[in-house]
């Protein structure tokens, strides 16, 4: 793996979805670093990256209640466990569970296996609310993918959450999540 700063030279092998990320992450002037890698389909893998980057790709995940009326999108560390049952007694919502992978590529526009904070880019309508976990918040730092997994970025921690949240026009709640 190779860091490289910006976006890649040569796109002819890029995805729409990925090039929609750094032509949004450039028109907003946010700085990022990038490296390709085989698809990261597990947080394993991920810590190769993490390495390489170093800082954090965060663990995403995306969640609905019960009925499928509320979406949401957790952004936590890699290596701390999700519980459901002490996520959605924080955000008062009906038990959570994993959306459907079909609702992820109608709201988020992804894939299985990319999911990504970049992703509500392309939530026009607000469907999904953003969940971070407050350990998020001590790195200056946060790696993402961009709506692909084939590419991992390192971005600023601040310019996620104050300008590309603004640009994209979504908000967030801090969540507190606990270790085992």
């Amino acid at each position: 793996m190779h860091v490289e700063h910006g976006r890649p030279k040569d796109c002819a092998e890029r995805t729409a979805r990925e090039l929609a990320v750094y032509d949004l992450l450039d028109r907003l002037d946010i700085p990022y670093v990038r490296v390709d890698h085989a698809p990261a389909e597990t947080m394993e893998v991920c810590a190769d990256i993490d390495t390489v980057l170093n800082c954090r790709i965060c663990k995403n995940l995306f969640l609905c209640n019960r009925q499928q009326t509320a979406f949401y999108l957790l952004m936590m560390p890699g290596d701390k466990p999700f519980k459901t049952k002490e996520l959605s007694a924080q955000i008062g919502s009906a038990r959570l569970s994993f959306a459907p992978p079909e609702k992820m590529i109608e709201y988020l526009g992804l894939y299985p296996g990319s999911v990504s904070v970049m992703g509500l880019m392309n939530d026009s309508e607000n469907k999904v609310q953003l969940l971070v976990d407050q350990d998020l918040f001590r790195d200056e730092y946060i790696g993402c993918h961009p709506c692909v997994n084939t590419s991992s970025l390192k971005l600023r921690r601040t310019d996620i959450f104050e300008t590309f949240l603004t640009a994209v026009k979504h908000n967030y709640l801090s969540v507190e999540l606990h270790g085992e």
